[in-house]
């Protein structure tokens, strides 16, 4: 397995291997793991995706796009399942959806989680928005995704788009205070693998400056972020243990068609509204998901 951090990996980590029990297969006894961490470098999957396939494994699972790319490039002849797609016709890991002809499948992330509908979710949140900021990881394959989409949906809703790039862990503070040197009205927060690692700092840093933001994952939400909309990636975790249970089963990645994520969910926490003094449109909390109080 190839992942960003190990910084609260342990959920995703534990519902695989629960799925993967429940297909009958239980680690340590049935398989074994070998995780490797990019430590928030997304510059360094490259070099772990040629460790990894040098353990000769049966199946690698990138975590993510960029962990992808870099597992395909590292091997292609093990079978490769991804957590979360983008693009992956346009950056030469499958044929198509329905016949990825190669050895790599996954999980999509639909086009509904990137930006266009955190966007609105915003001016519903803050109907008087004139300017949004939005951090982009430069080095994330994402990026050349989210950000004119972005940029296409803030036009439509006459939202003044301000964005930041960042790369490492350690730009992501200067870069939101940035953000509120420009005096936005919301933060949006994509689903990024560096912005999931850093959650817990980037919610106490925004909650800090009093800066709204809606978020691409839960995650964000249940360590104190505003609201999120996207996918339910643990569910997605658990649904790659089916996939790796039929490529140990012997059917082909090149035979297992690219899937969208079962599940989109919007979650509100409405302790930190609160903490920031924002009361939620009632129509809002009623098509939530969740509501975190």
């Amino acid at each position: 397995m190839v992942g960003i951090s190990p910084v609260g990996a342990s959920p995703f980590l534990k519902g695989f291997a629960q799925q993967m029990e429940a297909l009958g297969r239980v680690e340590g006894r049935d398989y074994d793991t070998a995780v490797r961490f990019a430590d928030g470098d997304l510059d360094r999957f490259p070099g772990l995706a040629s460790e990894v396939v040098g353990l000769k494994p049966d199946i690698v699972v990138a975590a993510n796009t960029t962990a992808a790319v870099a597992a395909k490039k590292a091997t292609s002849t093990i079978p490769i399942v991804s957590i979360a797609l983008i693009e992956p016709i346009e950056r030469g890991l499958v044929a198509s959806h329905a016949h990825p002809g190669g050895n790599l499948t996954g999980i999509l992330i639909s086009l509904d989680t990137l930006l266009g509908k955190p966007l609105q979710i915003a001016t519903e949140l803050l109907p008087g928005a004139k300017k949004a900021g939005l951090l982009v990881n430069a080095h994330s394959a994402s990026s050349a995704v989210q950000r004119p989409d972005a940029e296409r949906v803030a036009a439509a809703l006459r939202l003044e788009l301000v964005v930041i790039d960042v790369a490492t862990k350690d730009q992501v503070e200067p870069a939101i205070r940035q953000l509120a040197r420009n005096e936005i009205d919301i933060a949006i927060i994509p689903t990024d693998p560096l912005f999931l690692t850093e959650r817990q700092r980037i919610a106490a840093l925004l909650a800090a400056l009093r800066l709204p933001a809606v978020y691409g994952l839960r995650e964000h939400a249940e360590v104190g972020g505003l609201i999120s909309y996207g996918i339910d990636l643990l569910a997605n975790w658990r649904h790659a243990a089916d996939l790796v249970d039929r490529i140990l089963n012997g059917t082909a990645p090149a035979e297992i068609p690219v899937e969208l994520p079962s599940k989109l969910e919007l979650v509100i926490n409405l302790k930190a509204a609160k903490t920031l003094g924002l009361e939620v449109p009632a129509a809002l909390i009623a098509r939530a998901d969740e509501v975190i109080e």
